[in-house]
């Protein structure tokens, strides 16, 4: 730590594994008092790197006529120790003493000296105003020998609240294009990003004199934007720099700063310029309170270590868009990585950048001669402002300047065949809350607001309310307004239970606040008045309250819930409650109490019914209809209020509550009793109310029924084969009461089980009963049915027995015609009943007449008739009748007139499928063939065999009208060859033709040939037979017999060609050949025989053969 004591003006350096922080007074020391300094140490290795981001940052920061601090070391080496030399320069007013080894030292011109104690490994140096690290002045004397700048801008003084203007001039004459200038304050930070409202870039250029012109102007400065800023222009391979100082005169304040080690290192070196101060930042605060800041969060090691479940919480907290793309290339991270022989130091895992930010990607080579290629998603990069390539010994690094949302990818170095990767993840600044939630307390019904502000224009921002988060759906009734950067939470009419803790949470912080609603005080503008209300006019009440609240009504204590029948309006401050038809049970004490107050509005409802007899249930002109000895209770519902005094009376008597007929009182309902009824008690009967309200009387008629009278005896007027048609007349005496129907029942004769027919009634007075047995006697009688019931039955009917006729004759055709006769044909008919069949009647009329003529007097049996003796040229129509004993059945019509007339029919011959195509047969076998044809009048058939006519003693043909038999008793192949078919009728002709092949067994094969004998084979060759049989060659037969026993075997069958080899044939044998033909109809009889055998001879190569 290094600590001044001086009184007022504190300067504090803590170095730690972690940060290191500054409080430094700007701008000035005052001359008289110099600092005394504690140093302290912990064990924190210093780079030259850090050591020079630490004096860059305290460089930037200007102390004028003053003292400006800077930490070096100084290095000795010796053999493999490295170790650092103390030493303090200390210069105040030209005045330096130097600190011996003891690492102690009193300062002269200090009125109050204190001892400074320094660790040996730090030494600290202190230079005069514009003065640099050596790093720095080194390049600003690079940058001097440039040649890009014409003018350079110069360093300036501004006071708090002042603007200035810089400005640098680059000659155009030998450029191409424009060149690249960049603006920066302090070592790092790029001015571009940080444009606006106090900071302004602009850049013109001169035609004639070909000067580019580039102008950074500062609006309204504030004292921290002192320090020293540079600016860089570069075009291709050329590049120059200037820096420049700004210093701002003013009230001196304190500003802190935090530079955090996971700032300087994030998964490796990271980003150079992670902790300069973030001067876009000073521009834009206001005077809020200063929260402590918290260290930088890894996002990378957050979604390794975290819950799926929390991914999209972490999202949206730190800013990552491609939450999905992001953990892909976490998994790629995951892999495991090989060791590499080309790189000493490869590149870490995953680097990590604000937007607007500048990373560095550093790795080391084994050997420093190797080419080294960078790549972004494949694509390799080249140097440019953006990309901008260093080496430093066996280093190689590539800075990215001004990162944005593009620079998100993955990137890779290769040296030679080897390959290292990382992943770059660009995140948004986060956004801040600039403006926080107010408490807010309103009223019920009240329109509220919440509204904050945040750092960023139409930022992702979430609504929560008591820790749930809120939606802006349309449904709902919380409404998000979002302009520019203020977004605003509207409760449109806001409720009790609105009251909550409502919280905003952006990626960058948070803010809550606390809404109270409450109930204004409640005033009855209109209370609810006592009503009377006729039964069955409307009930309205109504009342008027201070506040729009909703509420309940109450009947009798009881809650009322809104119905079909009860309907409760509420409309802003007006609270009504209706019921359009109002009923006796309305009656009682009503209560508005309106919610969440403690008050209730009351009234009463009074309810006025006049007497009124309710007689719906009663028949028409108010009839009651009762069965003679029953019991009659009539109740007829009253209504009224007061109850009503009931009197019944008949005629001028009055009916008492007691006797046979009574009359009995109940508080709804009087009801007139009549036990036994009698037809006698038939008549009037009046019923009066009487009360207060009004009077109301009726009359009812009473009505004593009984079952009717018996029908008499049934007729049975028409009989069939399962049914019958019944007549009969209605009952004499209906019972005082319509008939209604009847029931009828049978029964066979012989038998007394009546059988109900019907089970709905019958309304007319004829009924037909079916499904009875043919040749049956049956009997049937009748029910009467009325209101009262059924009543008993008739007498039976005389006994009948259903026989039917049968059905009409089916499929009735003309079979033929002649100039003078019709024959018909038909079938039976397809039902003939019990009654059998006795016969046909045949039945004709001449066309345009209606007289049918009976062609046969007497019943015919058979199923054909010819009609003779028409006139030639006539039309007749024909029926046909089947008759039994129940009589004749429906006749059937032949659909068209007939002409008597012969037809001639064109001759046609039918020849069956089979004969189509050759008709083959072996000799010996029966030929009978059988073709059909047709043709009218007298067909005559004739044939022919191969154009020649049939000899009729060799083959059998016969004739009939429709077919032609051709008969060959003991087939031979002679009788092979085309028959010829021809049918006329007068000069009409039609042919046919068939061939008939009559195949029998080949003779044997022509000469049989040795043709060559060798080792334990022969080849034979012969020619076909000159006697095929009629019938292709299907194949041969080979046999083979030794000389010694001429026994015969066969050795190849079904062989197709004329030559064959005969194998494995014992050696010293002899041995004779034959050949057997074969077609479809078998072997020839006989077989061919070679003339000479064939000698198989010992053969020495064939004996090497078998040794072998």
């Amino acid at each position: 730590m290094v600590q001044c004591s001086a009184p007022g003006k504190p300067l504090i350096c803590c170095f730690s594994q972690y940060c290191c922080s500054f409080s430094v007074p700007k701008p000035q020391f005052p001359e008289e008092k110099l600092h005394c300094l504690n140093i302290f140490y912990n064990n924190f290795h210093l780079t030259n790197y850090f050591f020079h981001r630490i004096l860059h940052d305290m460089q930037g920061m200007v102390f004028t006529d003053s003292q400006i601090l800077c930490f070096c070391h100084g290095r000795k080496e010796k053999s493999s120790e490295v170790g650092f030399i103390p030493a303090l320069l200390c210069r105040h007013r030209g005045k330096t003493k130097s600190l011996g080894s003891s690492g102690k030292c009193t300062l002269e011109g200090v009125k109050h000296p204190q001892m400074i104690d320094i660790s040996p490994s730090l030494c600290i140096s202190v230079w005069s105003l514009g003065e640099g690290a050596p790093e720095e002045s080194e390049k600003r004397d690079d940058s001097q020998r440039s040649t890009l700048f014409v003018e350079k801008p110069q360093s300036g003084t501004v006071s708090v609240g002042g603007n200035i203007t810089f400005i640098a001039k680059v000659e155009a004459k030998d450029l191409l294009r424009k060149p690249n200038v960049k603006w920066f304050k302090g070592k790092w930070m790029d001015l571009a990003s940080k444009a606006g409202k106090h900071l302004q870039l602009k850049e013109s250029f001169e035609r004639h004199t070909k000067i580019h012109t580039f102008e950074m102007q500062i609006i309204k400065a504030k004292e921290n934007y002192a320090g020293n800023y540079r600016c860089e222009v570069s075009y291709k391979d050329k590049f120059d720099s200037c820096s420049f100082d700004l210093e701002v005169t003013g009230k001196v304040t304190f500003v802190s700063v935090k530079i955090y080690n996971n700032l300087f290192l994030f998964f490796g070196e990271g980003q150079e310029d992670a902790g300069e101060l973030d001067f876009s930042g000073l521009l834009k605060r206001r005077e809020v309170k200063q929260q402590e800041e918290e260290p930088e969060v890894d996002v990378w090691d957050l979604l390794k270590n975290a819950n799926p479940s929390e991914y999209e919480k972490i999202a949206f907290q730190y800013g990552i868009t491609d939450l999905r793309g992001m953990l892909k290339r976490l998994k790629r991270m995951r892999r495991e990585v090989k060791k590499s022989a080309a790189f000493a130091k490869g590149l870490d895992p995953a680097y990590q950048v604000d937007k607007g930010g500048k990373v560095r990607f550093m790795v080391e080579l084994a050997d420093p001669t190797v080419e080294l290629k960078w790549y972004k998603n494949g694509q390799e990069i080249r140097p440019s402002a953006k990309y901008i390539f260093e080496h430093k010994g066996n280093q190689r690094i590539l800075f990215i300047n001004n990162c944005t949302m593009a620079d998100d990818a993955r990137y890779y170095v290769t040296a030679g065949d080897e390959k290292c990767s990382t992943e770059l993840f660009v995140r948004d600044p986060p956004i801040l809350v600039t403006k926080g939630l107010e408490d807010t307390s309103t009223y019920v019904g009240e329109r509220v607001e919440l509204s904050c502000e945040v750092s960023e224009d139409d930022a992702n921002v979430k609504w929560f309310r008591n820790g749930v988060e809120l939606t802006n759906d349309p449904k709902s009734r919380y409404r998000i307004k979002v302009e520019g950067k203020k977004h605003t939470l509207v409760i449109e009419e806001a409720a009790k239970n609105d009251t909550a803790t409502y919280s905003v949470m952006t990626t960058g912080g948070q803010s809550e606040a606390k809404l109270a609603v409450d109930l204004r005080p409640l005033k009855i503008s209109l209370a609810l008045e006592d009503q009377t209300v006729r039964l069955g006019q409307e009930i309205h009440l109504k009342c008027e309250i201070s506040e729009n609240v909703e509420g309940k009504w109450y009947k009798n204590g009881q809650l009322i819930e809104a119905s079909d029948r009860v309907k409760l309006y509420h409309k802003g401050r007006i609270h009504r409650f209706v019921i359009p038809v109002s009923a006796v049970d309305d009656e009682g004490e009503y209560m508005f109490v309106p919610d969440a107050y403690n008050i209730n509005i009351p009234c009463k409802v009074h309810i006025v019914d006049p007497p009124k007899l309710h007689l719906d249930g009663l028949g028409e002109n108010n009839t009651v209809t009762v069965v003679a000895g029953n019991k009659l209770r009539l109740e007829i519902p009253i209504t009224g209020e007061p109850p009503p005094k009931v009197f019944w009376s008949r005629g001028d008597k009055m009916v008492t509550d007691s006797g046979r007929i009574r009359a009995e009182s109940y508080p709804d309902s009087s009801c007139l009793v009549i036990d036994a009824a009698e037809r006698e008690d038939s008549g009037a009967f009046r019923i009066t109310l009487k009360n207060e309200a009004g009077e109301d009387t009726a009359l009812i008629n009473i009505k004593v029924v009984d079952v009717p009278d018996p029908p008499q005896a049934p007729n049975v007027t028409e009989v069939g084969e399962d049914w019958c048609i019944m007549t009969w007349e209605p009952p004499a005496n209906d019972g005082g009461s319509p008939i209604l129907g009847y029931f009828i029942e049978r029964k066979k004769k012989q038998s007394s089980r009546w059988m109900r027919l019907n089970f709905e009634l019958c309304k007319e007075t004829t009924f037909e009963p079916k499904k009875m047995i043919e040749g049956v006697a049956y009997e049937v009688r009748v029910f009467a049915v009325n209101a009262i019931g059924m009543s008993k039955p008739s007498m039976p009917s005389k006994s009948f027995v259903p026989l039917a006729v049968t059905s009409p004759p089916t499929l009735l055709a003309v079979d033929s015609v002649t100039d003078t006769s019709v024959t018909m044909k038909w079938r039976p008919p397809d039902q003939i009943g019990a009654a059998g069949l006795d016969g046909y009647v045949v039945e004709y009329c001449f066309e345009g007449t209606d007289e049918w003529i009976v062609a046969n007097p007497e019943l015919t049996d058979k199923t054909k008739f010819t009609i003779n003796g028409l006139p030639t040229g006539s039309k007749i129509l024909v029926r046909v009748k089947a008759v039994n004993a129940a009589g004749e059945s429906e006749p059937k019509y032949h659909p068209q007139p007939i002409l008597v007339k012969e037809v001639i029919e064109p001759p046609k011959i039918r020849l069956p499928r089979h004969l189509k195509q050759t008709y083959t047969r072996r000799v010996g076998e029966t030929v009978n063939l059988v073709i059909p044809f047709q043709g009218k009048p007298r067909a005559k058939v004739s044939w022919e065999k191969n154009g020649s006519p049939i000899d009729k003693n060799d083959i059998n043909i016969r004739n009939t009208e429709h077919d032609t038999i051709i008969f060959i008793r003991k087939a031979e192949r002679g009788h092979s060859g085309e028959y010829n078919m021809k049918v006329e009728v007068e000069n009409l002709v039609d042919k046919a033709t068939i061939d008939i092949q009559i195949i029998d067994r080949p003779g044997p094969p022509e000469v049989v040939t040795i043709e060559d004998v060798w080792g334990e084979n022969v080849n034979l060759s012969w020619k076909p037979p000159k006697d095929d049989g009629n019938a292709a060659i299907t194949g041969y037969t080979i046999q083979k017999a030794d000389k010694k026993s001429m026994e015969w075997f066969t050795v190849i069958e079904h062989y197709h060609r004329t030559s064959a080899t005969i194998n494995e044939l014992v050696i010293g044998n002899e041995y004779y050949f034959r050949v057997f033909a074969e077609n479809m109809c078998g072997l020839s009889e006989d077989a061919t025989m070679t003339k000479e055998s064939a000698l198989i001879e010992w053969d020495i190569s064939l004996m090497f053969w078998h040794f072998l």
